[in-house]
């Protein structure tokens, strides 16, 4: 019995498939570079790998698909999940889309290097698509092998999960697969090409459908397939919305607009940069996809990007995230523009993104402070002398709130504390304590003395504040340091500290007695060290 029939009889997947079954295919098979035009997807096949060993897998995902935890051990796994070894119902393909690159038209881009293995619906009725990454090319790598490396995929398979364990909207990951093959990359693009090992990561969604999946179809004037995407997208994703019309295309495109401003404002939330907002890496669920350069924010610095390719524009950089997913959906409005053919009612449903933005943010602060909601008269002022003061000296943001949850805000004679005991909790959260000026004291605890009045004004008690905020201010992020460690060590064949990562990022807001040195910040040697501050796109 070899593994796939050995799968089979003891996992119940069932495979449904149904973009490959209602939407046109490319009608050329095979895995050669080329452009498709007229079709949602090309059938692929995943390129053999010599040896398939399996890194890490994800538990919660594992169990969402059905999926036991003996299999996910078995010598069965990694054969699968590397794409050597497929199952009765899988149907592989790569999806077709455009987008625009760093806000310049990009032409046909499409599943470069991921594969999906097909679409399955799990014991509760829910459908996931199953992608691997790094599977091999397909007719959409044009000049690339279609490929990954180890260090790219610990990073995605890491913060997919992180993500999710944060609470923030995102596609997830069943397993980190090693495939025992060497890839040549040039990390730094700066001509010093070298092997590093490979690696394979299953992701798992709803659906990876993007804003680009849509724009080909309207670039290309293939407007009969835009409508046939559009509208299985609708029957299959949104099933709560009415059968396809011009109504219901309309209220689709405000569930994308409100989908995407909560995502973005999660982002926020954490401090999270994804570092290529690029319109075929923005999901049509709302969801964060495609994980390439991406940062936490250490130092708040809202023109911090983590993309070397993105250093001199800072197109992508953390403050302007609100900005480029607007941009992004007008790009997608003007893709569905031919099955509307009136501006304004998409010029309302855009406003409508700026709506919820603004609403979700405030609600968010107010979170993050600890307060009960967020009240005009009292909090645009405060909100916004709160982000000044994370400006004035390198603080790391993380920190800074985990810190300021312990504040004692029932002192009500603060006025007659002095500046450097108040702002004492916080000191942690300072990359260079001691270039804290005067000034910066002295405005740093002028904030202070406010937040502390207004929390009173809220009626909450220290110990229900600060359980509110370490609710949603982790302890806990990927920062990117922490992943180059877990990398150097995987390299060299032990993977013990991804495993304590995933473990770790579990729990990002729990205090964890055993785990403190992952609470604390960037150390000196990786301000500069590569991987552990600014990515590049190579993988």
């Amino acid at each position: 019995m070899n593994a796939a029939q050995e799968f089979q009889t003891s996992e119940a997947l069932t495979f449904d498939n149904r973009f490959t079954g209602e939407l046109p295919a490319d009608p050329e098979s095979g895995n050669a570079r080329r452009q498709v035009t007229q079709a949602c997807y090309s059938r692929v096949q995943p390129t053999q790998v010599s040896q398939p060993q399996l890194v890490a897998h994800a538990t919660e995902v594992a169990q969402q698909l059905g999926l036991s935890p003996a299999f996910c051990e078995s010598d069965a796994f990694p054969q699968i999940f590397s794409g050597n070894r497929l199952l009765e119902g899988m149907d592989p393909y790569a999806m077709c889309y455009g987008g625009h690159q760093f806000g310049n038209w990009a032409g046909q881009l499409g599943d470069g290097r991921a594969i999906n293995l097909g679409e399955i619906v799990n014991q509760d009725g829910k459908r996931w698509a199953l992608q691997l990454k790094g599977a091999g090319p397909t007719p959409y790598s044009r000049t690339a092998d279609g490929l990954a490396v180890l260090r790219s995929s610990i990073r995605e398979f890491l913060c997919s999960e992180a993500m999710s364990h944060l609470g923030v909207p995102t596609t997830r990951a069943l397993s980190l697969v090693s495939t025992g093959e060497q890839v040549v990359r040039d990390m730094f693009y700066d001509g010093n090409p070298k092997p590093e090992p490979g690696a394979i990561v299953c992701r798992v969604a709803p659906s990876f459908t993007r804003f680009g999946s849509f724009q080909i179809f309207a670039a290309r004037g293939e407007i009969d397939v835009l409508k046939q995407l559009v509208d299985y997208t609708i029957r299959t994703d949104f099933p709560h919305l009415d059968e396809p019309s011009h109504d219901t295309y309309l209220a689709w495109f405000e569930e994308v607009c409100r989908t995407t401003a909560q995502m973005i404002v999660h982002w926020l939330r954490v401090g999270f940069v994804h570092g290529v907002m690029n319109t075929d890496n923005m999901s049509i669920l709302g969801l964060t996809i495609d994980y390439g350069p991406y940062g936490w924010l250490e130092d708040y610095d809202t023109n911090w990007t983590p993309n070397t390719t993105d250093a001199a524009g800072h197109r992508y950089a953390f403050g302007k995230q609100p900005q480029i997913a607007h941009w992004n959906l007008v790009q997608l409005a003007n893709a569905i523009y031919p099955l509307i053919e009136q501006t304004e009612p998409l010029e309302k449903v855009l406003n409508s993104y700026v709506q919820e933005f603004e609403s979700c943010w405030q609600s968010m602060m107010a979170q993050k402070l600890g307060l009960q909601a967020f009240k005009p008269d009292l909090d645009d002022t405060l909100f916004s002398g709160l982000l000044e003061i994370l400006q004035l000296t390198e603080t790391d943001m993380t920190i800074f709130y985990r810190r300021l949850s312990s504040l004692d805000v029932s002192n009500t004679l603060e006025s007659q504390t002095d500046d450097v005991t108040l702002i004492q909790p916080l000191l942690d959260a300072y990359y260079v304590p001691e270039q804290l000026t005067q000034d910066t004291t002295s405005k740093i605890a002028s904030w202070l003395r406010r937040y502390q009045k207004r929390v009173r004004e809220d009626g909450t008690d220290n110990q229900r504040r600060q359980t509110r905020m370490n609710t949603v201010n982790p302890k806990y992020v990927l920062r990117n340091y922490l992943a180059q460690l877990a990398i150097d060590k995987a390299e060299q064949g032990d993977h013990s500290m991804v495993h304590e990562l995933l473990e770790l990022l579990r729990h990002p807001y729990d205090d964890q007695p055993d785990k403190e040195e992952y609470a604390n910040k960037r150390p000196d040697w990786a301000r500069q060290r590569a991987g552990c501050s600014m990515l590049s796109c190579s993988s």
